[in-house]
């Protein structure tokens, strides 16, 4: 059992963000912005819409604020009946400077560019600049102070200061700035981090350069000294931002991540560098004790990869959080992997508004993920109660699998994918159209989805695509006893005192509204996501 830290609130209770991230022009203007909201609360039934504010929007002018398009924002918050996470693009988004207003952009003595090896300055602002630090960390107070005194209704739960923060065409700054820190000493604060560090990636980094206690960051940290100055300088710059924002309004705050583990990692042109990419997650941790989390986009699907990534950044001092991931593939299932396996705090897809087609309905590609979203924010007073423990169990069909084993307490539990094994039987006449024999569920439709043991014989299920059958594990001798009631159901599984589809009312209580019988629970608890929760109790 693990202790979950639950980083969001609502009225003062845990709160599992689970929506949806607008595309990246959407916050700029009120109609572009709604079909984001449509989405998120219409067809993906999730409860909280991640969107931008914009530097060069909301201060044209150094000093002068317009709030109308966050005014907007958190109208559409309580029109659609969702919360807001703000992502906050201003110094970076994606490694550049696109977001800074004009007087930024066009003022380079004040606010100085990187500079490349070759001498270029290049479209990045210097994390070395400490104007620009000021004036970035101005506009973000201000924002703050705009939500602590015109969010009546509290739509708002977190921040997302810069967006993939880092340097894109260099792997630090070459400039008077950068070239000075990088040959001055590396702060004593994270050799003395260093020193008191049980392992780890930036450990190893040090080891490998000599594990010295002194010098410049080339001599510390060999060829990777320059990364590592350069997230060490915007972890305290995002840090600094962090912490005169909570001083006027505390909201949980965070830094996304673009990852490394891409293309050549080659910090600078495979992804920005400086970026908390997990070379040098540590430094972020050391460096931001005024950011709550560090949240990585996982856009790979592989089942191997994403395991990995939430591996990486699901730490005991990092909630872990997924802000942004693809709107289809193996996300739909990746999802319940994240939630049952890794504890993740919360799960956004980017770019919802590409999920309808020019009439407003879902695209053909996108409906396994918004059936997987709908099945999990039906389950969220469950996924509260139980992350952490042993008794949530994430179902993920892979390719060519036909069946997933779940180990359970008391049982053993059979997720069967597809309807191969189903030949003369729908699930109810609801969804009819069973798959052919010899059918194990092709990569366009798989099962997924979560199951929940609340007590010995009491189990709840929700997802997509798989039957449940239970068996109570027994000796071998038990488990071949051929008397059966009904002989033809194989593999025989346990018998129910009732199955029962509903959903939790506001309180957590869980509502039946439609009871299973006869050929509906003879061949296993089946799930699909418009049924809601499942619930099953069985009899032994």
């Amino acid at each position: 059992m693990s202790t979950i830290q639950r980083v969001f609130t609502v009225d003062g209770q845990p709160f599992f963000p689970l929506g949806g991230q607008a595309r990246n022009s959407s916050g700029y203007s009120l109609e572009e912005a709604e079909r984001a909201f449509q989405v998120v609360a219409e067809h993906l039934g999730g409860n909280t819409v991640e969107i931008p504010v914009y530097w060069d929007q909301v201060e044209p002018e150094e000093g002068r604020f317009e709030w109308g398009s966050v005014s907007d924002l958190l109208t559409l918050a309580g029109q659609y009946k969702v919360k807001l996470v703000l992502l906050w693009f201003a110094t970076w988004k994606n490694g550049d400077m696109d977001y800074a207003p004009a007087w930024v952009k066009q003022d380079p003595a004040r606010f100085p560019r990187v500079v490349s090896p070759t001498g270029k300055a290049i479209w990045s602002l210097s994390p070395h600049a400490e104007a620009t630090l000021a004036a970035d960390r101005a506009a973000f107070s201000a924002l703050c102070e705009f939500l602590r005194d015109h969010d009546k209704g509290r739509a708002v739960i977190g921040l997302q200061i810069e967006n993939e923060p880092g340097t894109l065409g260099s792997p630090r700054d070459y400039g008077p700035a950068g070239e000075a820190a990088y040959r001055g000493e590396v702060p004593a604060e994270l050799i003395e981090r260093l020193r008191a560090a049980e392992g780890g990636r930036v450990h190893a980094l040090w080891q490998a350069a000599g594990g010295r206690e002194g010098g410049d960051w080339e001599t510390l940290f060999g060829r990777e000294g320059g990364e590592c100055l350069t997230a060490w300088t915007i972890a305290r710059y995002i840090d600094r931002i962090a912490e005169a924002g909570k001083a006027i309004y505390p909201l949980p705050m965070y830094v996304n991540v673009w990852l490394g583990e891409v293309e050549w990692s080659v910090p600078g042109d495979s992804y920005p560098s400086g970026g908390a990419v997990s070379k040098v997650l540590d430094i972020y941790r050391w460096a931001a004790p005024h950011v709550d989390l560090i949240a990585p986009d996982i856009y790979p699907q592989d089942p191997f990869g994403f395991r990995r990534l939430c591996e990486t950044y699901s730490r005991p001092d990092n909630p872990f959080l997924v802000p942004e991931s693809p709107t289809g593939g193996a996300n739909a299932w990746n999802v319940f992997r994240a939630i049952a396996e890794h504890d993740a705090i919360g799960y956004a897809c980017f770019g919802v508004e590409n999920m309808l087609d020019d009439e407003g309905a879902l695209r053909p590609e996108a409906e396994q993920l918004a059936g997987s979203w709908r099945a999990a924010a039906a389950a969220i007073p469950l996924i509260l109660r139980y992350q952490g423990t042993p008794h949530i169990h994430a179902v993920a069909q892979d390719e060519y699998m036909g069946f997933q084993r779940l180990d359970l307490d008391g049982y053993t539990g059979l997720a069967q994918f597809g309807d191969a094994e189903v030949t003369h039987a729908n699930k109810d006449w609801r969804h009819r159209g069973a798959r052919p024999l010899g059918s194990i569920g092709g990569p366009e439709v798989r099962g997924r989805g979560l199951v929940f043991q609340t007590s010995e014989h009491e189990f709840y299920v929700v997802g997509g695509g798989f039957r449940l059958l239970l068996r109570r594990v027994t000796s071998p001798e038990e488990a071949m006893d051929t008397t059966v009631t009904k002989p033809w159901l194989q593999p025989r599984s346990t018998n129910y005192v009732r199955v029962e589809e509903g959903y939790f009312d506001a309180e957590g209580v869980f509502c039946p509204t439609r009871r299973r019988n006869g050929d509906e629970t003879d061949f296993g608890i089946w799930v699909e996501p418009d049924v809601g929760v499942v619930r099953a109790v069985l009899c032994e």
